[in-house]
């Protein structure tokens, strides 16, 4: 459907008038959206000549996790968040395990579910965060901004699980509301990033990344899905892994996890094992000190060791999380070495 047919519809920001249209300003894709319209992602649209926000409180997920299910694992491990997702997207991934709501509009079974409300229910299940996640959470802008704020009233963090793809306006309108930012770094050349996600722009996910981490003091970590014959060549991933490493920092957690045939990448066999641990060596050899297994079954291969000296600080099985030797400064508790782990809800902004 490409067509607004909701009567619902949240004033937007990022709307920019051009002639009888308008432009959306929230990601790359700058959709010009016509009266009565919708943009890529089916979240946002014109209606009265002006963008609309149609997905505004309408909840199609809601589930209190573990925060290493995100995965977040150097910030309050152990602890759960309020996980609420809508519907749309603004790309297309060819192995989208939540194309159901991904790729549905404001028209698809959800709940409408005030941000006081979504806040409530989260105290209720004894979580300590609020999650943005399921679809894309980037094209749930102001409810997003709304939830977040209610959030962090009362004491609660806040957690983007997005694919980056967001414009410098978008993400500074995030900035003052969201803790982490944990961000898919779906491939690092245009090629891969269009054949993966039907869009390019790979380099505005980096620099959102980036803004994220350095000009807002977001705690960031970046999830890489390795698709065989796509993005797992070794020049790909050590790519990535040096711009990690370089542009980010090397405490920097980067998740490796395996792919599993899915939609029109179904034709494609399992990422193997042996690409994983290769894909650990690159990140280890391009400087990163935190380099996670995931969606495989490993012993140690998602433990937080220490990188000076050795000791393991966090041990995980599954999504459970004991936290051994860590110190309330995120720093090893044998050796004082910081290990980049958020043990409070505290965020680091530039002076």
């Amino acid at each position: 459907m490409d067509t607004v047919t909701t009567s619902q519809a949240h004033p937007a920001l990022l709307g920019t008038p051009e002639g009888e249209r308008v432009r959306c300003g929230l990601c790359p894709n700058a959709c010009l959206i016509a009266e009565g319209k919708l943009g890529v992602c089916g979240a946002r649209g014109v209606v009265g000549g002006e963008l609309r926000a149609l997905t505004y409180g309408l909840v199609s997920s809601l589930a209190a996790d573990p925060i290493e299910k995100k995965p977040v694992f150097h910030y309050r491990p152990g602890t759960s968040v309020m996980s609420a997702g809508s519907v749309g997207c603004s790309m297309r991934c060819g192995h989208c395990q939540n194309w159901q709501i991904s790729r549905a509009d404001e028209d698809a079974p959800t709940r409408f579910v005030p941000p006081e409300m979504l806040v409530a229910l989260a105290l209720d299940a004894g979580c300590e965060g609020v999650a943005f996640t399921y679809n894309e959470p980037v094209i749930w802008l102001e409810y997003v901004r709304d939830t977040a704020r209610e959030a962090r009233s009362v004491g609660l963090f806040t957690v983007m699980v997005t694919n980056g793809y967001v414009t410098e306006a978008g993400l500074d309108l995030f900035a003052e509301v969201i803790d982490v930012w944990r961000t898919d770094v779906k491939a690092f050349s245009e090629e891969a990033q269009r054949t993966l996600c039907r869009v390019g722009h790979a380099e505005a996910v980096r620099a959102a990344a980036e803004r994220a981490m350095h000009v807002h003091g977001m705690h960031v970590e970046c999830v890489t899905n390795i698709v065989p014959t796509i993005n797992d060549a070794d020049s790909e991933l050590a790519a990535i892994a040096e711009w990690i490493a370089g542009s980010l920092s090397p405490d920097t957690p980067w998740h490796v996890s395996r792919f599993v045939p899915y939609l029109e990448f179904s034709h494609l066999p399992p990422t193997p094992l042996a690409t994983l641990e290769r894909a650990v060596e690159l990140g280890h050899s391009a400087g990163l000190h935190h380099v996670y297994l995931g969606n495989v079954a490993t012993e140690t291969g998602e433990d937080t060791r220490c990188p000076s000296c050795g000791a393991t600080a966090v041990s995980r099985t599954g999504f459970s999380a004991r936290v051994l030797g860590v110190d309330e400064l995120g720093r090893c508790s044998r050796c004082g070495a910081d290990l980049n782990v958020r043990m409070s809800n505290r965020k680091d902004r530039p002076a």
